[in-house]
C-alpha cells in the first residue's frame, strides 16, 4: 500500500461536530423524561451515557484510523458471521426487551444493540465479496444471486427482531453498493419491484400498527390522536422554532409531546430549538461527511476501500434521509435515530468508528485535505 499522508481534516471535523451537536441535544432533549421516569430521576442520566458512548466512539474512531483498512478484507467472513451470532443472541436469555421490542443484549454493566453493528459488518463483507468477485457481478448466478442472499442474511437477522425501518436501511445501503459495483439496471429494477411489492403486502396485510402509520402519513390531522400524533407535534416543534429558534433548552414539544424526542424526533427538538439556521447547520454538516466520503471513495485506488468508503457514506446519506424526512413528514413515520446526534450508545460508537474507516481509507488515496 501507498505511504500513510494526514486523514481528511474536513470529514473529521464535520464529524466531531455532529457528535458535539448531539450530546448537547440529548441533554437538553432528554431533560424532562430523565427527571421524571420513576427508575431514573436524574436529569443528567442520558447526557452522561451519551458522554461515554462519545468518548468510547472517539477510540474507536482513532483506532481505526491507524488500523489498515485492507486488513478488514481478510477478517469479512469472521466480522460477518460474529455480526450474525450477535444479532441471533438477541433470542437467548442474554436477549431483552425494552418498550415491547426485543432488540437488546444486556452486557451486565449496558445494552447493546448488535443491529448497529450488523450494519457496518455487512458492508464490510458485501465489500469484499465484491471485490473477490469484480468481473461476475453482472452474472445471475455468480453475482446477483450471491449478493441477494448476503442482502437478504443480512436484513433477515434484523427483521426478525421486528426492526422493518433498519433492515430497509440496511437493504438499501446494500443494494446501491451493488450499484456502484456495476450491476445491470434490469436487476436493480426488479430489486425496486419486488421492494414495493414488500412495502405494499405489508401494508395491506400487514398489522393495524403499520397501516396506521401510512394513513398518518396521508393525513395526519385526520388520526390526531392516534397515528398521526408524533408527526402532528414534529411539525408543531419545526414551525414553532421560526428562523433562529427558541432557544436553547425551551423546547416545549419535549414536555411529554413527542414521543423520544432524544431519539427518533430529535431533528424536530433542534428545529424547536435553534431554529431553521440551527437545522440547516446540521444538514451542512451532513452534506460535508458525505461529500468527504464520496471524494475518498472516488480517488482510492483499492477496489474494496472503494467499496467499503462507499457503503459507508452511503449508510450515513439512507439514515439521515429518513430521520429528517419523517420529522418533516415527507415519508411514513418509523423509527430511525440520526447518525451522531440521536440518543444510543452503540449507533454512535458504530457511526464514530465507521468514519474512522473513511479517514483511514483517506490516509491512502490523493486527495486535497484542505
Amino acid at each position: 500500500m501507498s505511504k500513510r499522508k494526514a486523514s481528511d481534516f474536513t470529514l473529521m471535523i464535520s464529524t466531531m461536530l455532529l457528535v458535539i451537536i448531539g450530546i448537547i441535544m440529548v441533554f437538553s432533549s432528554s431533560w424532562p423524561k430523565a427527571l421524571h421516569d420513576p427508575s431514573i430521576q436524574d436529569g443528567y442520566h442520558f447526557l452522561r451515557k451519551q458522554l461515554i458512548a462519545g468518548s468510547i466512539g472517539f477510540v474507536g474512531m482513532i483506532f481505526f484510523m491507524n488500523f489498515p483498512y485492507w486488513k478488514l478484507n481478510k477478517l469479512a467472513k469472521v466480522i460477518f458471521l460474529s455480526c450474525i451470532v450477535l444479532n441471533l443472541l438477541i433470542f437467548t436469555p442474554l436477549g431483552i426487551e425494552i418498550k415491547g421490542a426485543r432488540r437488546w443484549i444486556d452486557l451486565g454493566f449496558t445494552t447493546f444493540m448488535p443491529s448497529d453493528a450488523m450494519k457496518i459488518g455487512s458492508i464490510i463483507y458485501i465489500s469484499y465479496f465484491l471485490t473477490k468477485k469484480k468481473e461476475k457481478i453482472k452474472s445471475f448466478t455468480q453475482g446477483v444471486i450471491p449478493s441477494l442472499i448476503i442482502i437478504a442474511i443480512s436484513c433477515g437477522t434484523i427483521a426478525i427482531q421486528d426492526d422493518l425501518s433498519t433492515s430497509a436501511v440496511l437493504g438499501i445501503t446494500l443494494v446501491l453498493i451493488l450499484f456502484i459495483a456495476g450491476l445491470r439496471f434490469f436487476y436493480l429494477a426488479i430489486f425496486g419491484a419486488l421492494g414495493g411489492l414488500g412495502a405494499t403486502a405489508i401494508i395491506l396485510f400487514g398489522d393495524e400498527f403499520r397501516r396506521g402509520r401510512i394513513l398518518a402519513f396521508l393525513d395526519p390531522f385526520k388520526y390526531r390522536q392516534t397515528a398521526g400524533w408524533q408527526v402532528i407535534q414534529s411539525l408543531y416543534a419545526l414551525g414553532s422554532g421560526g428562523l433562529f429558534g427558541s432557544g436553547l433548552g425551551k423546547s416545549r414539544q419535549k414536555f411529554f409531546y413527542i414521543p423520544e424526542p432524544h431519539n427518533d424526533f430529535i431533528f424536530a427538538i433542534i428545529g424547536e430549538e435553534l431554529g431553521f439556521i440551527g437545522c440547516v447547520t446540521v444538514i451542512i454538516l451532513f452534506l460535508l461527511v458525505i461529500w468527504r466520503g464520496i471524494r475518498i471513495a472516488l480517488n482510492t485506488d483499492n477496489l474494496f476501500g472503494c467499496f467499503l468508503a462507499s457503503g459507508i457514506v452511503a449508510l450515513i446519506t439512507v439514515q439521515s434521509l429518513i430521520h429528517i424526512g419523517v420529522v418533516t413528514s415527507s415519508i411514513p413515520p418509523t423509527g430511525i435515530p440520526l447518525p451522531f446526534i440521536s440518543y444510543g450508545g452503540t449507533s454512535l460508537m458504530v457511526y464514530m468508528s465507521a468514519v474512522g474507516i473513511l479517514l483511514n481509507i483517506s490516509r491512502h488515496t490523493d486527495l486535497d485535505r484542505s
